[in-house]
C-alpha cells in the first residue's frame, strides 16, 4: 500500500469516528481541551492568537473565543487567499464579525482585506487535524493548506513564529503517521484528555 493510500485511509477511518461523537459528547470534550489548552505556556505568553470554526467532527474550539474576547488576546480566523488558492491569510474575528461560506461551504469572516495578516505575523496557531503521531506529524484533511502556508517554518532555525499547536480529540493520536516532504510538523497537540509535545 502506498502512503497516500495509508494517509487516505487512515483519514477516513478518523473522519468517521469523530462524526458518531454527539453534541454533549463533542461539548464536554471541548471544554476539556480547553482546561489543558489554557495551562500551557505557550498558550499564555501569545497574545494573537489563530484559531478555527469546526468542521466535520472536528474538536470545537469556539468556547475559547470567549475567554480570548475578555482578555488581552486577539482571536484570528482563517481565510482562503483570493488570489492564490492553496494559501491561508488570517482575519480578526469577534463576536460581532459577520461571517460568509468560502469556496469549501466553510464560515470565514467577513473583513477588509487590510486586517488580513499572514501567519508570520500571529504568535500562535491552534489547527485543527485528523490524525497525529508523537513525533508531531499532522494529518489533515488533505487540501494542504495549513502546510503551504507555513512552508517558511521549515526553513527556520532559530527564530520560530508562530507556534504550532493541533487540537484533537485523544482518540485521533496515532502510532504513526508517514510524513510528506511538505509536511510542518506541530510543537504541540492539546486533546480531551492532555497535551503532547514533541520538541
Amino acid at each position: 500500500m502506498t502512503p497516500d493510500n495509508t494517509r487516505n485511509n487512515l483519514r477516513h477511518e478518523l473522519r468517521a469516528r469523530r462524526q458518531e461523537l454527539d453534541e454533549p459528547e463533542q461539548t464536554h470534550a471541548a471544554h476539556q481541551l480547553i482546561a489543558h489548552l489554557v495551562a500551557t505556556r505557550l498558550y499564555r505568553v501569545s497574545k494573537r492568537i489563530a484559531v478555527y470554526l469546526p468542521n466535520d467532527g472536528e474538536i470545537d474550539p469556539v468556547p475559547l473565543m470567549a475567554r480570548l474576547w475578555k482578555t488581552n488576546k486577539t482571536c484570528y480566523l482563517p481565510i482562503l487567499s483570493r488570489l492564490r488558492h492553496d494559501r491561508l491569510w488570517f482575519a480578526p474575528f469577534t463576536q460581532d464579525t459577520p461571517l460568509s461560506q468560502n469556496r469549501f461551504g466553510i464560515l470565514e469572516p467577513v473583513a477588509p482585506a487590510r486586517s488580513w495578516v499572514r501567519a508570520q505575523e500571529l504568535d500562535l496557531i491552534l489547527m485543527p487535524l485528523v490524525g497525529f503521531d508523537m513525533q508531531g506529524n499532522r494529518l489533515g484533511m488533505g487540501g494542504g493548506f495549513y502546510d503551504k502556508s507555513l512552508e517558511f517554518l521549515r526553513h527556520r532555525t532559530l527564530w520560530r513564529k508562530p507556534h504550532l499547536i493541533g487540537l484533537a480529540h485523544d482518540f485521533q493520536r496515532v502510532k504513526k503517521i508517514e510524513a510528506c516532504a511538505w509536511d510542518v510538523p506541530m510543537q504541540a497537540v492539546a486533546t480531551d484528555q492532555s497535551v503532547y509535545y514533541f520538541k
